[in-house]
């Protein structure tokens, strides 16, 4: 086989790295005082943020009369982190729950009639309440949600008129999949997946294996991505089944139970608009130690209230061979489900090139329809030259279809008669999705009486658009209604500065009263009534502002050029008190994530709104304004690969350029000067920070959160990629920060969840790098967090990585230390004294 040579030097220093990694103890400095022996606190303007009150989550009825607020505690303790985990199938759940691990909560739930002001306690909630899965029954006079205790899940109930909650069935649910019970549409019964109750204990781990572990290929191509957390021998293939096996039962809201099906590995179930049927989808062995549970083999089957089989829909075989290109489906019947709009009509999807983009093909899907009692053979609906996105169904009389081709950018929208009865499909949206100038907006839906989403069709036969606004001057959601005739849209409402205006729900048609939401950059979002034609809103939520502190931040998104004319945008965030007059060059950290474009034009739209309230999560860059820095926050690194080009043929040459766009812009306007830039990023914006400091002298110093560096470690497939190693050697090999670890000279901080579950960014990927950074000499440190995964969540991780990314900037820039916004503005004068 012919490798290149910049391949073989890739691959001999992955194998050095690997055998030259011990133990990761001994690649960590000793300095003593620069590793604590314990969890650290970032300064206390940062750890305030941190802590501050979030805003609850709402939940509106179906009916539009009523709205919960859900309650949402602050991060969870390093100690909830701490219970079991089992990760298993490309899954991770607690075992002794069978619900998912590390899954954040509620606390509480709220009452609000839309009409008043005031919110009114629920009573009867469980006590210390861990709650999910919040629903509302059909006819919205109740709400289910799910309560985890320390060894079950069980399933509650709201009373809405009595404000109640009481718990439905001692019976454990099983929450392994997903989301373990649906509501019937009568509201007085819910199918719910449960423990079984001969599972007995867990199957014994052998201490010494029985055989090997076996895998075999025939000469059959058959690639996968890196997947993290597969099954790797017997004993898995027993735990799987042993914590993933369930049965379905029907619960009456009396707590009268009826079991509608035997034990087995349910993966999902959906119960027919009418009641009548419930959809199940079983996996089935063999299975797969090179992929996760959904490419199992999959028995779908359409069961009635007895628990009778009616029919069976679907059972395919394991698929390892599924293509790792992008477009790449099963040729197998999938996306099997119910229509919404009618009683119980089954519809799916089902690939005609045998589910490879590289098969030529004038027909790439078709969506067919099958009616109840299902005897009779489906229906072909439409076909479709490219792969099916979705479908919302609206009635007898129209449905809508979206298509898309990756390769191409392009995407389709279908107006549709799913009967046939009315016109042929007609195209009424052709468009790239990357240009989200042109973007007509998703339609609205509203509940029918199955408490289902369909479209929303107006009275003079009209749909409701509404879409975020993209546009030159920041993001303006608005609202059109679509002839379904003529296929021309009319601007009903459109946000305007200096608010920011999202709609929620339509919730009076003929007087066009609307529920919004409405922010600004220090006004925190709240709910309001507006009425279009009176130009008039009314306040019907008064959430606190949770950190006032940010009230003076500036933010402006700003506007620059690259060196070969691609428009690029950012948003700039000043700390308070600052003067740009004043001559002050602040340090500046600069946070980004690039992305892959087909369109030069597309690439240089402008992204968000300089209206949006200015949030802060746990992985915001954003908490350095009350540290006297300033924040370039989202500067645009497009990789553009336009026509037959493919955009990582010239990934360093374009990031390079960009950021050095970005770094000219920001101190051409003074807010900096050169050497007190630093550059970060988390996922893939890791990855771009490793090699922004190897190939170029912009920043003064780097943070790189939970990235991969290393491409020959996801050798068929990465981000946006889609060729595999050994067919594009070069891009691999140039692309790795790793094999360009010798040439990083300014101090880098890795940061890692040590539990990550994201296919490619395994922590070995930052052990790695750097251990070639360190051993080449290089200024680098290596901060492992302890149960985290992708995204931290435990208190202590998230201000242990705020400590380490303040003490690191300010080593590492050479800045003072700056303990609030008024010392900043105190520096200013004291030196001009001087």
């Amino acid at each position: 086989m012919y490798f290149s040579e910049k391949l073989k030097k890739s691959l001999v220093i992955s194998v050095i790295g690997i055998f030259s990694y011990s133990n990761l103890a001994m690649a960590i400095e000793k300095d003593i005082s620069t590793i604590p022996n314990k969890y650290m606190m970032p300064p206390k303007e940062i750890a305030s943020i941190v802590d501050a009150p979030l805003t609850p989550v709402t939940s509106l009825s179906h009916d539009n009369k009523y709205m919960l607020f859900l309650s949402r505690p602050s991060l969870p303790s390093i100690n909830e982190f701490a219970a079991p985990e089992l990760k298993i199938a490309g899954l991770r759940i607690n075992p002794i729950t069978h619900g998912g691990s590390r899954a954040l909560s509620y606390s509480g739930i709220r009452l609000k009639t839309l009409t008043v002001k005031s919110s009114v306690e629920i009573t009867g909630l469980p006590k210390q309440a861990k709650i999910n899965y919040v629903t509302w029954s059909p006819d919205s006079k109740k709400v289910a949600f799910t309560n985890t205790k320390n060894d079950s899940m069980e399933l509650w109930v709201i009373d809405i008129q009595s404000r109640k909650a009481t718990q439905l069935s001692k019976v454990k649910l099983n929450a392994t999949f997903g989301k373990p019970y649906q509501w019937v549409s009568d509201s007085q019964s819910v199918v719910v997946s449960v423990v079984p109750g001969d599972i007995g204990s867990e199957p014994e781990k052998p201490k010494v294996p029985s055989a090997p572990i076996v895998q075999e290929s025939m000469g059959k191509k058959s690639a996968s991505r890196t997947y993290p957390d597969l099954l790797t021998n017997k004993y898995d293939e027993k735990l799987f089944k042993h914590y993933f096996s369930s049965k379905i039962v029907k619960i009456n809201l009396d707590g009268n139970m009826k079991r509608l099906t035997d034990k087995g590995i349910f993966a999902g179930f959906e119960v027919s608009p009418d009641g009548s049927y419930v959809l199940t989808q079983e996996i089935k062995e063999p299975f797969s130690y090179v992929t996760p549970y959904y490419r199992f083999p999959l028995k779908s089957q359409i069961i009635d209230n007895s628990g009778k089989i009616i029919k069976e829909i679907e059972n395919s075989p394991l698929e390892e061979d599924i293509s790792t290109s992008f477009d790449s489906v099963s040729k197998y019947k999938r996306e099997i489900s119910w229509r919404s709009d009618k009683p119980s009509t089954l519809f799916w999807v089902q690939a005609q090139d045998k589910g490879d983009p590289k098969v030529e093909a004038k027909i790439r899907d078709a969506i067919f329809t099958l009616d109840a009692p299902f005897n009779k053979k489906s229906k072909k609906i439409i076909s479709l030259e490219t792969r099916f996105e979705e479908i919302i169904w609206g009635n007898n009389k129209v449905a809508i279809v979206k298509e898309r081709w990756w390769k191409t950018r392009n995407e389709k929208t279908w107006m549709l008669p799913p009967d046939f009865t009315q016109f042929t499909p007609k195209v009424i949206f052709d468009r790239s999705y990357e240009d989200k100038y042109s973007d007509p907006g998703n339609p609205l839906t509203r509940a029918n009486k199955y408490g289902n989403k369909v479209l929303h069709i107006g009275l003079d036969n009209v749909l409701y658009m509404t879409g975020i606004g993209a546009s030159p001057e920041g993001n303006m959601p608005f609202l059109d209604q679509f002839d379904l005739k003529t296929l021309q849209s009319k601007r009903l409402w459109r946000s305007s500065p200096p608010y920011y205006e999202n709609l929620i729900e339509i919730l009076d048609e003929t007087n066009m009263r609307l529920l919004t939401k409405i922010e600004s950059t220090n006004k925190v979002p709240n709910y309001y009534i507006r009425n279009v034609e009176k130009n008039m809103i009314s306040q019907i939520t008064d959430f606190t502002h949770p950190t006032p502190q940010l009230n003076d931040v500036k933010k402006e998104i700003i506007s620059y050029v690259r060196e070969d004319g691609v428009k690029l945008n950012g948003t700039l965030y000043l700390p308070t008190g600052y003067n740009p007059k004043s001559g002050k060059k602040l340090p500046l950290l600069m946070w980004a994530y690039p992305r892959e474009f087909k369109n030069a034009d597309a690439a240089g739209q402008v992204n968000g709104s300089p209206y949006e309230f200015i949030r802060i999560s746990w992985g915001s860059p954003l908490f350095w304004l009350t540290q006297g820095y300033a924040v370039l926050d989202g500067p645009a690194m497009p990789i553009i690969g336009e026509g037959d080009k493919e955009p990582n043929d010239t990934y360093v040459k374009q990031l390079v350029s960009s950021a050095k766009a970005a770094v000219d812009e920001v101190i051409k306007r003074g807010i900096t000067e050169s050497g007190k830039i630093a550059i970060g990023g988390h996922s893939y914006g890791a990855f771009m920070t490793a090699n922004l400091l190897a190939h170029s002298d912009l920043f003064k110093t780097g943070i790189a959160r939970s990235g991969a560096y290393n491409r020959t470690l996801t050798p068929f497939g990465f981000q946006s990629e889609e060729r595999n190693l050994w067919q594009a050697p070069d891009v691999y090999s140039k692309m790795s920060p790793f094999n360009n670890a010798d040439k990083i000279n300014e101090p880098i901080l890795f940061i890692h969840g040590a539990n990550d579950e994201n296919p490619g960014t395994f922590p070995i990927q930052s052990e790695r790098m750097y251990s070639a950074v360190k051993g080449l000499g290089g200024n680098a440190r290596l901060v492992m967090l302890p149960f985290e995964g992708h995204q931290y969540q435990s208190r202590e991780s998230v201000m242990h990585m705020l400590w380490e990314m303040n003490e690191w900037l300010n080593k590492n820039l050479g800045v003072e230390k700056v303990k609030n916004q008024a010392l900043v503005k105190k520096s200013v004068v004291k030196k001009k004294k001087k």
